[in-house]
Formats: C-alpha cells, structure tokens, sequence
C-alpha cells in the first residue's frame, strides 16, 4: 500500500474513531518501511484536527469527540513505542494546563496529542489550575514554554493573571507562553503579551514547535 493511502486512512480512522483500523494502519506503515512520524503527521493528526473542527461547529457529539481522541491517543502511545518519537527529536518541554475555574479538557487532550505526534515532550496538569499551581509545576519541570487553556470569558482573565504574575516573579523572561480557547484570539494574545495564540491542536503544535527553536 502506498504511502499516500496509507495518510489517507490514517485521517479516516481517527474521523471514525476505528482503533482496530488505526493499528493496522502503523503495522502496515512499519512492513512497507514508512515513516511513522510523517504518517502520524499528516494523516492521523490531520483528522484530529478535523475532529476538532467538527466538534467546535457542532457538527460532532462530544462522546464521539472522545472516541476520536482515545484512539489518538493510542496511536500516538504505539507511534512512540517503535520510534522513541520525543526523546530526541525536539530538545524542549511544553506544560499545559486549563485555567482556574474552567473544568474544560477536551480541547486541551486534544492540543496534548497533538503536540506529542510532533515530537514534543507534554506535561499535562490538568483542568481547573490555578495560576501558582502554574508555575509552580513549571519550575518542578524545567519546561520551556506554558500554555494556557481558557474555553470560558470568565476565565480569559486567568492567562492574563498568569502574565502578571510571571513578570512580577521575574519569571517572563525564562518561559515562552502560549494562549489558546473558545473565546480566545490573536488581539487577546497580544494584549496580554503571550508570545503565541493557536486556533487549532495542528496550529498549537507548530507554534511550540518555532517556539522551542527561538
């Protein structure tokens, strides 16, 4: 099979959530010789992101958003098992978290998998963090870069409250910060002055990815 069909049903089994047909999909890649990251890549995080898509246009139930992302998630333990996929390839560590008072996690996993299918190293702390929780756990881990997920208004005011607090700390300097929810946007970013705003899981991890190599 080649390695376009191969992308191709790789992007459906996730749409479909089909773990039976995913795994397939890598033993298949693995006895042609492909590359399990390009596949993962460009064909199982591309309908995670279109999963993604769906959901936020209501054009997909959240149970069948779940499916979807358990299956990535499967995929990406598999892909890191023959491959050693984030040991090496990306010299960096991205903490991620939902903000305090928004019990929001689903696009948050999302952004997780998809950040790890490109070979960045994720530590995920959960929903509902506060702010010191924050950075503490990012001084614990010596990570590179802290994204924040705010999925309500209420709570956009938490990534500014971790801005603030990172500068007053004297901290703002050592971590680049990344932005991302619902009722996020680019001004919003910039307002606050994190270093980057993503619309989108496949988005989020290209930009931690320019991120790492600042």
């Amino acid at each position: 099979m080649s390695k376009e069909e191969l992308i191709r049903i790789a992007h459906h089994t996730i749409m479909d959530a089909d773990e039976e047909k995913a795994v397939q999909v890598i033993e298949d890649a693995l006895e042609e010789g492909l590359d399990l990251i390009e596949i993962l890549q460009e064909g199982f995080a591309e309908g995670n992101r279109e999963v993604g898509e769906l959901f936020e246009n209501g054009q997909l139930s959240l149970p069948e958003l779940i499916f979807s992302t358990e299956v990535m998630k499967k995929v990406i333990d598999l892909v890191e098992a023959h491959t050693g996929m984030g040991k090496e390839k990306v010299k960096g560590k991205v903490l991620i978290a939902t903000v305090d008072g928004d019990v929001h996690e689903i696009g948050k996993g999302m952004v997780a998998s998809t950040m790890k299918s490109y070979g960045i190293e994720v530590i995920d702390i959960g929903r509902e963090v506060p702010v010191e929780t924050i950075i503490e756990k990012a001084e614990e881990y010596g990570v590179d870069i802290i994204g924040t997920s705010a999925l309500l208004t209420s709570t956009l005011k938490e990534q500014k409250k971790l801005e603030d607090a990172l500068r007053e700390m004297g901290l703002r300097n050592k971590y680049k910060t990344m932005v991302g929810g619902a009722p996020c946007t680019l001004r919003w970013a910039k307002r606050i002055g994190a270093d980057a705003y993503s619309e989108d899981a496949v988005e989020a991890a290209k930009k931690a990815l320019e991120l790492l190599k600042k």
